[in-house]
């Protein structure tokens, strides 16, 4: 997310696959916007969620140069609130704790029962408030089912605490990879995998549909898979791709995913031509593999299937120090035009448009305060 939770991978050297540039030219990737979601009606999580919404993160346990916002002073603007964020006590443990910012960091922070109440009011106003779970700091391995089974119950401990109305799942860095051989995403043998999707399920029916479940996963995990899924046989980075196998099984009970189009490194898209982050092409090309789906490491037999438009937001930084890949407002407005109307677009055609598309999520409040709430006035005033 930021120098406090952004992931230092590195970024092994990728290549396009003739299969993928094969499938291009027949067409096959060419969905049309009815199929890839838009008349679909929303579950009832997501339509507890406005048209189109604004997510952000909340510097809750830390000041992070920002400065430290209050629940109770967060702007009316923001309609889902991640509070940053719930740490495990190791990384293979599955305990997870959260705490307020201490006050030697954050001396206005609230009391707990302040924040409790702050929570239920941002509630009454119709803004949902998770918790937040990983960043940079936070690398969560469920490598056994004793992990698992403590996740469970140390997230629904935080959620209970505060009357929280869900989880965002911000696994980040080495939390998730794939073990040599797992080559299918839709059948996925890895335990760290295999875990993770068990525990959302779990806590997904123990809250029920209403049950707000978010993710954020950085393009590493997601939209690099189109080239590299895994180690594969030359031993390429395990983290390639490794979030889509948890998207695919999770994505009738998800309620957002936003991947984080930023502190990224070039990623190629569905033209087979890489794009680099900090401008309104980059948005699009990776929403559009989102809402258009993909083949798995060119794999036109093993396609990432499209997600409806109502469950995607696009990531991106609220300032230039929010993180790298920062745009201005007008190239922010050039990439709701694109997917959403069809028009303003630029070298990147999208293959479809998407009116439905749910809205925006940034890292941060915090760092949309500091900037004068640039990044929150303008999604205002886009959607009306």
């Amino acid at each position: 997310m930021t120098p406090r939770s952004r992931s230092r991978w590195s970024r092994p050297k990728v290549r396009a696959t003739g299969a993928a540039l094969a499938l291009l030219a027949s067409g096959l990737l060419a969905v049309p916007a009815a199929a890839s979601g838009s008349d679909a009606p929303p579950s009832r999580a997501a339509a507890a969620l406005p048209e189109h919404a604004l997510v952000g993160y909340l510097h809750t346990s830390f000041a992070n140069g920002s400065g430290y916002t209050r629940l109770a002073d967060t702007p009316d603007s923001w309609d889902v609130i991640d509070l940053a964020f719930g740490e495990p006590t190791s990384a293979t443990s599955g305990d997870i704790r959260f705490d307020l910012c201490p006050k030697s960091e954050c001396p206005n922070v609230e009391t707990k029962d302040e924040f409790k109440a702050a929570v239920k009011a941002k509630q009454a106003q119709g803004k949902k408030v998770l918790i937040s779970i990983g960043g940079q700091n936070g690398q969560v391995r469920l490598t056994t089912a004793q992990a698992r089974d403590t996740f469970v119950a140390s997230v629904s401990k935080i959620i209970d605490e505060y009357g929280l109305d869900g989880l965002d799942v911000d696994f980040e860095g080495h939390s998730l990879s794939l073990d040599s051989g797992d080559t299918d995403f839709k059948n996925p043998k890895t335990p760290v995998i295999v875990n993770l999707i068990s525990a959302l399920k779990t806590l997904k029916a123990k809250y029920g549909s209403g049950f707000t479940l978010t993710m954020a996963p950085e393009t590493f995990f997601v939209q690099l898979g189109y080239q590299n899924y895994g180690p594969g046989p030359w031993g390429g980075d395990p983290r390639a791709g490794a979030y889509l196998p948890v998207i695919h099984a999770l994505r009738d009970d998800l309620t957002l995913l936003h991947v984080q189009d930023y502190n990224s490194g070039p990623i190629m898209g569905l033209d087979n031509q890489y794009h680099q982050m900090g401008s309104a092409d980059f948005h699009i090309a990776m929403t559009d593999m989102l809402l258009t789906g993909f083949p798995v490491k060119g794999d036109t037999a093993n396609v990432f299937p499209p997600l409806p438009p109502e469950k995607v937001a696009i990531g991106m930084p609220a300032s230039p120090q929010a993180g790298n890949g920062h745009v201005p407002p007008s190239e922010v407005d050039k990439s709701l035009d694109c997917l959403t109307k069809g028009t303003n677009c630029g070298s990147y055609k999208p293959h479809g448009t998407w009116p439905a598309l749910r809205g925006l999520m940034t890292w941060s409040i915090n760092w949309d305060r500091f900037n004068n709430n640039e990044f929150s006035k303008n999604f205002d005033a886009y959607f009306g």
